[in-house]
């Protein structure tokens, strides 16, 4: 089976782990702190919110130094996740 890695998908109302995509899941080609998300096993990097929706990165809770899950809606397009929401789940 093969999918075109540029495929869209959308993305309801889904669980997800959600961190930080160098400090969490050691994204190699990132130069810097940024959200991502894991979805069906693969990360991407959220865009299309404002950084202040996910809270202070480097706060003792915050996303560079611990995993959490996020219930988000959006687009998986040219290889990021594209956010319509994005709101942290117990």
């Amino acid at each position: 089976m093969s999918v075109s890695i540029f495929a869209q998908k959308k993305i309801q109302n889904q669980t997800v782990e959600a961190a930080c995509g160098m400090c969490q899941f050691k994204v190699k080609s990132d130069k810097g702190c940024a959200m991502a998300v894991k979805i069906d096993g693969k990360i991407y990097h959220v865009e299309g919110l404002d950084k202040k929706t996910f809270g202070d990165a480097h706060a003792a809770d915050g996303y560079c130094k611990i995993m959490k899950k996020a219930l988000v809606s959006g687009e998986i397009k040219k290889g990021k996740f594209y956010a319509t929401s994005f709101k942290y789940v117990e």
